[in-house]
């Protein structure tokens, strides 16, 4: 892969410290409109021992001049552009060139507080945790909503992890809220924390790939500091890939599920394989429905495809051990019977009739 790195001058400016103690990479893809709006925010902090890397991931708008003209501007900011590798691909490329002690993301099309890193850095400096948490603020076309981790403000050692936050960090006992949010940048990472994972996760994941990493590292430290400040903006863009769903997505989904199961040590945390069950019911139940009614008219391969979701290990033993009545919503728990008892008849005939 062929990597062009702008503003090499500025890596040695007077003012920019070879070795920050804070390292932001933001992934860069077509997104010119928010783009400007994301790095002044980050620019507007009212903590300066950081480097912005921002990884141009073959734009084909005009976002890879906009990160040329910020990174000729301020020494603190260096670009690479590379080819389209997707968005895991981008965040190792600014990992590997990073330089800081900690290491967090920004989403090119969000933006974030100017007390953010000011606050998360000294707790990280004055408590020595591996991971520093904040809450976030989820930004709809016609609200917003302000996401908080169920867990009290504060350090946790792993004594305490292990009692109050991993029992319930992926499930956290209503179908489906999550403990912990399995977003990475709503959080600060010790560098060799984060590196463990981070080059091991497979390129191919493109919807969802935060989570395994999120979650291995939180068991990997050995403690963690959470604010209960909301100092991320996460912009809800319902035409993102989130919501975009076709057949690869099941294939995706095995990676995921199987990428879990390496990352997480079920003889070290027993207490995760429950945990584990229930998100690949939900991760199931979110991707089945949108694939199958895109191939519904095609019924030999409606029939193999289902049956042989339904016979994936992980799927089997989730859909097995996860009960029905656990599960929110009459069409949801219709369907996990369906996918439990390999009924692709009646799975067909449930799904929404199109128009």
């Amino acid at each position: 892969m062929r990597i062009r790195i702008a503003n090499t001058e500025n890596m040695k400016g007077k003012n920019m410290s070879s070795h920050p103690f804070l390292s932001v990479v933001i992934p860069v893809y077509n997104t010119k409109e928010y783009l400007t709006c994301c790095l002044d925010s980050i620019l507007a902090q009212d903590f300066t021992d950081y480097e912005l890397i921002l990884v141009d991931d073959g734009s084909t708008d005009e976002s890879g001049v906009i990160c040329d003209r910020y990174a000729a501007a301020h020494e603190q900011i260096r670009c690479i552009h590379q080819p389209n590798g997707g968005h895991t691909c981008a965040r190792q490329s600014g990992v590997r060139a990073s330089r800081g002690e900690y290491i967090t993301f920004v989403d090119s099309d969000d933006w974030i507080d100017p007390a953010m890193y000011s606050s998360m850095c000294r707790a990280a400096k004055t408590t020595h945790a591996d991971i520093v948490h904040c809450d976030f603020t989820a930004v709809m076309p016609h609200k917003t909503k302000i996401c908080s981790a169920p867990f009290a403000s504060g350090f946790y050692d792993k004594t305490r992890l292990m009692d109050t936050v991993y029992p319930e960090m992926i499930y956290f006992g209503t179908y489906f809220v999550f403990g912990i949010a399995p977003n990475l940048w709503n959080k600060l990472f010790r560098r060799n924390i984060l590196e463990k994972y981070l080059f091991r996760l497979p390129q191919s994941i493109i919807v969802g790939e935060d989570g395994p990493v999120t979650y291995a590292c939180m068991l990997e430290a050995s403690s963690v500091y959470f604010c209960s400040e909301a100092y991320y903006y996460y912009r809800s863009n319902s035409a993102s890939v989130s919501h975009n769903m076709d057949p690869k997505r099941l294939s995706e989904n095995h990676t995921m599920f199987d990428t879990y199961a390496q990352f997480i040590d079920l003889s070290a945390y027993p207490f995760m394989q429950k945990q584990l069950h229930y998100f690949f019911v939900y991760q199931s139940l979110l991707t089945f429905a949108p694939v199958f009614q895109s191939i519904r008219q095609e019924s030999a391969r409606f029939k193999q495809l289902f049956r042989e979701e339904c016979d994936n290990p992980h799927i089997r033993a989730a859909f097995q051990a996860v009960p029905l009545g656990d599960i929110t919503g009459l069409h949801n728990k219709l369907y996990a019977f369906c996918i439990r008892h390999k009924l692709y008849r009646l799975f067909k005939i449930l799904l929404p009739k199109q128009s």
